[in-house]
């Protein structure tokens, strides 16, 4: 990773079936907040990083690499969203961190809110980032077309090996959400992802966790629930662009309205122009978007 982003701590948090793996960037004052940020389906850790070079230590964040994923792959099952909430708030008790704002991406943005569901005494905030929000599947689509529309390559990718390290990086560099902002961050988080033996390395994400997450996702009842239920104030961002840098995202200002969020528990929704379903966290306009929403959480909080 360039010099620029900082190097976090790593630490390990006991729950069920083993030990997460969490990072932990300390803010530049001992008195500051802590906020605890949750990952993407098939992401780890290190997806905070432009969060954290914007935060440039105003707060400490800690982010776990979800179960079944990066280092925390070898904690197994049971997977689903409930179970991951559930190792959220173990993570926030077990660091005696009291009510934090909890922030979430994509599937860790239902995370977030199902953490705050479940656990209403451990969280005082929560922001979604493009994702939390669900919608009915369109008549006639499956569980499995839907999955394999929303996740595409990333699908594939988890039954793929590569022959060395830059293969992956190669990979990586052909999607077209990241091939222009390739960044030492981007590639630091991607190169996170594999392990294994050239010639054989292979995504840390486990398929069946991503499965078995993936369709709570887009099916899940109380996954839905959760952003109309919450127990503390919210704020969600969304992406102008989907995935794919394509210009349907998954959300739009027509969807929003539809989704009858409650003003009193999602205080705020806010589009983030300029940015996809992956810029919206490690583009400069995103990163300061989250940052400056983190920093007003927390404000709201103290």
């Amino acid at each position: 990773m360039s010099p620029s982003f900082p190097q976090p701590e790593q630490l390990t948090v006991p729950v069920p079936g083993g030990d997460l793996a969490v990072l932990r960037w300390p803010a530049t004052a001992p008195a500051a907040a802590t906020v605890v940020a949750v990952h993407g389906i098939t992401a780890n850790a290190l997806a905070w990083f432009e969060v954290v070079h914007t935060l440039a230590g105003r707060a400490t964040l800690l982010a776990p690499d979800l179960r079944g994923r990066g280092a925390s792959r070898a904690v197994g099952g049971p997977y689903g969203l409930a179970r991951h909430a559930d190792d959220i708030a173990a993570l926030i008790t077990a660091l005696d961190l009291g009510p934090t704002v909890v922030a979430g991406h994509s599937m860790g943005a239902w995370i977030t809110a199902l953490t705050a569901v479940r656990h209403p005494e451990l969280v005082s905030r929560v922001l979604l980032v493009d994702g939390a929000v669900s919608f009915p599947l369109p008549e006639g689509v499956g569980e499995e077309d839907a999955l394999a529309a929303v996740l595409g390559p990333a699908l594939a990718r988890l039954s793929m090996t590569f022959s060395d390290r830059a293969a992956y990086r190669a990979f990586w560099r052909q999607h077209p959400a990241f091939a222009a902002d390739w960044s030492d961050g981007i590639d630091a988080y991607t190169q996170r992802d594999l392990v294994g033996v050239e010639p054989e390395l292979h995504s840390a994400c486990v398929l069946e966790a991503v499965r078995t997450d993936g369709a709570q996702v887009l099916l899940d009842r109380d996954a839905a629930a959760a952003v109309h239920r919450l127990p503390c104030p919210g704020d969600l961002l969304w992406a102008e662009r989907g995935l794919f840098d394509e210009p349907q995202a998954l959300y739009d200002a027509q969807r929003i309205a539809r989704a009858g969020l409650d003003p009193d528990r999602v205080v705020s929704a806010s589009l983030v122009p300029d940015t996809n379903h992956y810029s919206i966290l490690w583009g400069r306009a995103g990163a300061e978007a989250v940052v400056q929403r983190l920093l007003g959480a927390v404000a709201a909080t103290e």
